[in-house]
């Protein structure tokens, strides 16, 4: 397992000589930001943050994420230029040595919170979910919600959910289809594995579907194309948000097949109602065993990426929600300390 840090750049508050320091560091997971959706990335610029990274000492073999362009997901007629754009851009990667590349197929929302500095008995504060707030928000009326892509204007964002009223789950796999035959075959000439990141959370909001939420859903979309480039990113906190789903028993399910590159290691602390808030990594905080998924992962000899991904925000610091050095940094010693053990542990019981 390779530890990684996701990094927003130069602007980014977390410095690169910081996320050096962390023990066991391997990598940083980042992207180009100032390219237009759906626009090819160019070389140049994919080099210029390599470049930048590895004078730090660390290295830039993830990217996260590619965005997927809303005609893309629509299915409008369009959308062949842009799959056409995506895949260029995932060649001049693969050119840069890039070797994995995440993405999702949410329909106009990324995460979604309700809160993005919910306080802490212990004096922190963390992202989280009200269910009961996003059902009574009445979208004909706006949105305003942490956590929404605020590169839309609120006439653009009613424009745009209109267009989707049409479109239900079966348009949205026979879209996603579509977009995966096609820049699947790019992927595995470029050399990338793919991972498409579950939806967050894995259920149905503001009457979009959701198509990315299960173990049933994970298995559609490798059978959709099979193909060892056309993989899942598999996220233990969007995953786990869902009661339902058994985070443990599908990285033992998908983690073996080799289509699972890159891993979110995160906890949530999750109630009945399916409100949730992001609790600190340890097993004990969260509704996640972490330590069970990463013992699944050893046992599926595992050698791809992994993140600590979101953190609480402690100690005092500020800046983006969610995306703090202190806590994500202890996350990742966390974690590298749970594959440490399990391995220590399998080596003494005479195990590989």
């Amino acid at each position: 397992m390779k530890m990684t840090f996701r990094w927003y750049g130069s602007s980014d508050p977390v410095t690169l000589a910081a996320i050096r320091q962390i023990p066991g560091m391997h990598g940083i997971v980042s992207a180009v930001y100032d390219v237009p959706v759906g626009e090819v990335w160019p070389e140049e610029k994919i080099l210029a943050l390599k470049w930048e990274i590895e004078a730090s000492g660390l290295t830039l073999d993830v990217i996260e994420s590619v965005p997927v362009h809303e005609d893309i997901k629509l299915g409008k007629p369009s959308r062949d230029r842009l799959i056409a754009n995506f895949s260029r851009t995932l060649h001049n990667l693969g050119r840069c040595g890039v070797s994995t590349v995440c993405y999702n197929f949410m329909p106009v929302f990324d995460w979604t919170r309700t809160d993005l500095a919910r306080p802490m008995a212990d004096g922190s504060n963390s992202l989280a979910f009200s269910t009961k707030t996003v059902e009574e928000i009445d979208v004909s009326k706006g949105i305003d919600l942490p956590g929404w892509d605020a590169s839309y204007k609120p006439a653009e964002l009613k424009a745009l959910l209109a267009e989707y009223s049409t479109v239900g789950e079966a348009e949205l796999w026979a879209n996603l289809e579509y977009f995966l035959q096609r820049v699947v075959p790019a992927a595995e000439e470029a050399g990338i594995k793919l991972g498409i990141h579950p939806d967050d959370p894995p259920r149905p909001i503001f009457g979009l579907p959701r198509i990315v939420k299960n173990s049933a859903d994970i298995r559609r979309i490798f059978a959709a194309v099979d193909s060892p480039a056309n993989g899942l990113t598999l996220c233990t906190g969007s995953l786990g948000s869902d009661l339902k789903n058994d985070v443990v028993a599908l990285t033992r399910e998908f983690a073996p097949t080799g289509r699972v590159p890159f891993v979110h290691l995160r906890n949530v602390k999750v109630n009945a109602a399916g409100d949730f808030y992001e609790s600190a990594h340890l097993s004990s905080e969260g509704s996640v065993d972490l330590g069970e998924v990463v013992r699944a992962l050893y046992d599926a000899g595992f050698d791809g990426y992994a993140r600590p991904d979101h953190g609480r925000m402690i100690w005092g610091e500020t800046g983006k929600p969610g995306y703090g050095l202190y806590d994500r940094a202890l996350g990742a010693t966390y974690l590298n300390g749970l594959w440490e053990g399990t391995a220590k542990a399998y080596r003494a019981a005479g195990k590989a």
